[in-house]
C-alpha cells in the first residue's frame, strides 16, 4: 500500500521530465492498476509500458507507475514475462532506410542478437526484430517509418513514434508543441543527439564543364536568378534544377543553410524526385541539370567545388564535412521526448554514439563522429591560403608565431563553430562538446596537452579579432570542462590561444565564409597519446 502510494505520488509529478511517459504501446487500451494489497485502484488508458513502468492517462492526468507495485487488469495489459520492447522511429528517409537499420544490425551483432527484417504496412515502413538465440525469443521490435522531418514530429506528437529522425534542427513551433504535450524541452543535450553527419552537395553531370561555384552563386541558381550555364562560364543552355521533395528534411535544411542566409527563396521550377539518390541519378544523365543531394547519395553525379572570389576552394570530402570546413554540413539528429524508453532502446542509443558504431556509420555512406588526427604536414593548402590571403594587419611575424605553435601538434577533426550572429555553438559543436568531454572522462587523452585555438573572420581590426578568438577558445574549453562531470581532468593539460584572422578557411565576402572562419579548433600534443 505504502509502495503504491509512493509510486502514485511520484507519478503525479507530471512536470518532472524524467517521469513523463514511456515507450509507445501497439494500441492504447483501458486498464486498471491495483496495488498488491488490493486497497488502491486506478483506471485509465494505457499509453505505454517499457517492461518496468506503466504510463497511463487517468482522470488525474498522465501518470507513470512502477509495475512491480501493481497488478494490471484489462485488455491492454502487457505480458510481464514475454515482454517485447517496441520502439518506433519516424522521419528523414535517408536515416530510416539506410543509417538506422545499419546501426540496428551492428548493435545486434555486437550483443549476439538474431535480427530479422520484415516489411511494414506500406513501402515507407520496415521492421527489425531482435531475438535472443537458443531458444529463439523475440525481445524487441524496431519500426522505421521513412517519411520526412515534418511528419516525424507529427507522429511523435500523436504518440505514434518514440524517436524522430531529422536532418535539421527542431523548429520553434515544434519545440513549443512538444512542451505543451508534456514531452519536455527537446533541445536539451539528452533530448537532441547528433548521430552522424551529412552535407548539402551540389552535383552535375560528368559531361558538364563547370568545375566550381560560390555559395552565393549556388543560392542564386536555385532561386532561378541564374538560369543559364553561360552565366557560369558554361555552355549556352538553360539550367535544369533538381532537388528532393520539399517536405523532406534535407530539402528543409537547404532552405535553412543555403537560401535563407542569402535572403532568397527556392524557385518554383525545381524538379522534385523523392530523395537524394533519385536526384543524383537524374542529374548524372542530364548535362544541363544541377542537383542538391546529401553527401551519402552523390552516386554517379560529379560534385561541384565551392569557391569564392578570393580563391579558396573546398570539396565535400569526409574530413571537410567532419571539421565543418565544408560550409554546408548537415548534422543528422535523433530527437527524444522526456519519457522513459525500454532498456534495449536505451542500450541501442548508447551504442549509436559509441566508437564501435562509427565504422558502421561510415560504411553506410555517412560521415562518422570519431575524432581524427591531421598533422600540420597534411595542411599545406590551408597554410598556403593563409599566406596568400594575409592582409596588411596580418604580419609575417603573426604567421610565423602560429606555425611555430602548431607545428609540433596535430589537429583533431573536432571543431567548434557558432550559430549565425551568435556566440552559441551550432548543433554539431554542441554535440562535439559532449563528445570531447566524454573522451576526457574516459581517459582517451590522458598525459596529453590539448590546445583550444580560436580564429575569427577578417571583419574589423586585427587586434580585437585576436582577443575575440582567444575568448572563444576559452569559452569552448570551459564548456567542455563543465560537461566533463567525472574526475580525470587532472591527467590532461587544457590550454587556449587565439590567432584571430590569421588562418581563414573561406572568403570573408559572405556570411557563409565569415561563419566558417569563426571557429575554435583543437590541437593535440600526441606524445602521450595511447
Amino acid at each position: 500500500m505504502a509502495f503504491f502510494r509512493a509510486a502514485l505520488a511520484a507519478a503525479l509529478l507530471v512536470a518532472a521530465p524524467a517521469l513523463i511517459g514511456l515507450a509507445r504501446p501497439a494500441a492504447a487500451q483501458d486498464v486498471t492498476l491495483t496495488s498488491r494489497d488490493g486497497q488502491v485502484e486506478i483506471g485509465g488508458t494505457l499509453l505505454g509500458f517499457d517492461g518496468e513502468f506503466y504510463r497511463v492517462d487517468t482522470i488525474y492526468g498522465e501518470l507513470t507507475i512502477d509495475g512491480s507495485g501493481v497488478i494490471c487488469d484489462g485488455p491492454g495489459c502487457p505480458s510481464l514475462t514475454g515482454f517485447v520492447a517496441r520502439i518506433a522511429f519516424s522521419g528523414a528517409g535517408s536515416m530510416a532506410e539506410t543509417l538506422l537499420p545499419a546501426l540496428v544490425e551492428g548493435f545486434a551483432l555486437r550483443n549476439g542478437y538474431v535480427t530479422e527484417r520484415l516489411p511494414g504496412r506500406d513501402a515507407r515502413e520496415l521492421h527489425y526484430t531482435l531475438s535472443t538465440p537458443e531458444p529463439l525469443t523475440e525481445i524487441a521490435e524496431f519500426t522505421f517509418r521513412a517519411t520526412n522531418t515534418d511528419e516525424g514530429f507529427a507522429d511523435l506528437l500523436a504518440n505514434e513514434a518514440d524517436i524522430v529522425m531529422t536532418t535539421r534542427e527542431i523548429r520553434l513551433m515544434e519545440k513549443a508543441l512538444a512542451q505543451e504535450a508534456g514531452m519536455g524541452d527537446m533541445t536539451l543535450p539528452n533530448r537532441s543527439r547528433v548521430v552522424a553527419l551529412d552535407a548539402i552537395v551540389p552535383v552535375i553531370s560528368p559531361e558538364n564543364p563547370v568545375r566550381s561555384l560560390s555559395i552565393p552563386e549556388l543560392a542564386q541558381v536555385f532561386a532561378g536568378e541564374i538560369d543559364n550555364w553561360q552565366m557560369l562560364d558554361g555552355q549556352d543552355a538553360p539550367i535544369t534544377l533538381v532537388m528532393p521533395d520539399p517536405q523532406d528534411g534535407f530539402a528543409q535544411a537547404v532552405s535553412d543553410r543555403l537560401m535563407r542566409p542569402a535572403g532568397l527563396s527556392l524557385s518554383s521550377g525545381i524538379q522534385r524526385p523523392p530523395d537524394s539518390r533519385a536526384v543524383s541519378r537524374a542529374v548524372s544523365v542530364d548535362p544541363f541539370a544541377i542537383g542538391l543531394v546529401s553527401f551519402s547519395a552523390i552516386g554517379a553525379a560529379r560534385p561541384v567545388m565551392l569557391t569564392g572570389p578570393c580563391g579558396f576552394e573546398v570539396a565535400a570530402t569526409r574530413r571537410a564535412v567532419k571539421t565543418e570546413d565544408y560550409p554546408l554540413t548537415a548534422p543528422l539528429f535523433l530527437y527524444l521526448p522526456a519519457r522513459r524508453l525500454p532498456t534495449v532502446a536505451r542500450q541501442f542509443l548508447a551504442y549509436a554514439s559509441s566508437p564501435a558504431a562509427q565504422l558502421v556509420i561510415r560504411r553506410a555512406g555517412f560521415v562518422d563522429l570519431a575524432p581524427e588526427h591531421v598533422s600540420i604536414a597534411d595542411q599545406g593548402k590551408r597554410l598556403a591560403n593563409a599566406i596568400d590571403a594575409a592582409g596588411p594587419e596580418t604580419s609575417l611575424g603573426d604567421l610565423q608565431e602560429m606555425v611555430r605553435t602548431l607545428s609540433p601538434l596535430s589537429r583533431l577533426t573536432t571543431t567548434f563553430r557558432f550559430e549565425t550572429g551568435s556566440a552559441r555553438p551550432d548543433a554539431q559543436s554542441r554535440s562535439n562538446v559532449l563528445q570531447l568531454a566524454h573522451a576526457l572522462e574516459a581517459g582517451t587523452y590522458d598525459m596529453n596537452r590539448l590546445l583550444f585555438v580560436g580564429f575569427s573572420d577578417g571583419e574589423g581590426p586585427a587586434e580585437p579579432n585576436r582577443a575575440i578568438s582567444q575568448r572563444r577558445a576559452s569559452a569552448v574549453r570551459d564548456a567542455v570542462v563543465a560537461a566533463a562531470e567525472e574526475s580525470g581532468l587532472e591527467r590532461v593539460t587544457l590550454e587556449t590561444t587565439g590567432f584571430g584572422e590569421a588562418l581563414p578557411m573561406a572568403c570573408d565576402d559572405s556570411e557563409w565564409g565569415r561563419q566558417v572562419n569563426r571557429r575554435v579548433e583543437v590541437w593535440i600534443d600526441g606524445r602521450g597519446y595511447r
